[in-house]
């Protein structure tokens, strides 16, 4: 039986051979409602113990009250383990003591010298960027459309387009094509094409044809 393809506001798009729904892979837009957690179409989330509050999950630090957002675009992958260390529960740095004293007193916390007065940058992923298991992506990170993130890799600052980084902290190991391919894809930008357009071309879009890509442009 061919199950249609499952609209972004699915909790589970991932069928089984027996019919049944996969508990443990979630469309992030379906689960996510955090005011500070913003999710492209068709994003989802892998985990091999699926949580109740998928936001807490995968940005444990992220806060209603944060002043920093954390952005994920279209088609994203994340597999288990993956962390976001958003900068909410930073501290400060730049004195003696590191110590966040006012967490652990029950006077109003704003202000108080323990604390740092920025939270820091957001945090945003572009647009089919795969994040491999267990990996953490530090504050302000960002990374651009079409990045592999590897295993266990600790990903800060601004990551290319199209780049592959892997390590601790993470470098960039190559670079998936050459700038001349990279710009094209950008100005494609295949992932906001109607979903039923994307998958009549899913052998353009997943394949190395950039003459069949160009030519499918709706």
């Amino acid at each position: 039986m061919t199950h249609p393809f499952p609209d972004p506001d699915t909790r589970n798009p991932l069928i089984l051979p027996d019919g049944s729904a996969h508990a443990g892979t979630v469309f992030l837009k379906a689960v996510i409602d955090h005011p500070r957690f913003i999710v492209g179409d068709y994003s989802y989330a892998s985990a091999t113990h699926p949580p109740e509050d998928w936001a807490t999950h995968l940005a444990p630090y992220l806060f209603p009250v944060s002043d920093e957002k954390l952005a994920l675009g279209k088609f994203c992958q994340i597999a288990d383990g993956v962390v976001f260390i958003t900068a909410s529960a930073n501290h400060r740095r730049d004195g003696f003591s590191t110590y966040p004293f006012a967490v652990f007193d029950h006077a109003t916390a704003a202000g108080r010298p323990s604390l740092p007065e920025w939270s820091g940058p957001d945090t945003v992923l572009g647009h089919d960027v795969w994040l491999g298991k267990d990996a953490r992506v530090l504050p302000g990170a960002r990374l651009g459309n079409g990045v592999i993130v590897s295993a266990g890799a600790v990903v800060r600052g601004a990551v290319p387009d199209y780049a592959v980084v892997a390590g601790n902290p993470a470098r960039v190991v190559k670079m998936r094509f050459d700038a001349k391919t990279i710009a094209r894809l950008n100005a494609l930008a295949w992932w906001d094409w109607p979903i039923e357009h994307i998958l009549e071309h899913e052998a353009a879009i997943c394949g190395a044809d950039m003459e069949a890509l160009e030519r499918a442009v709706p």
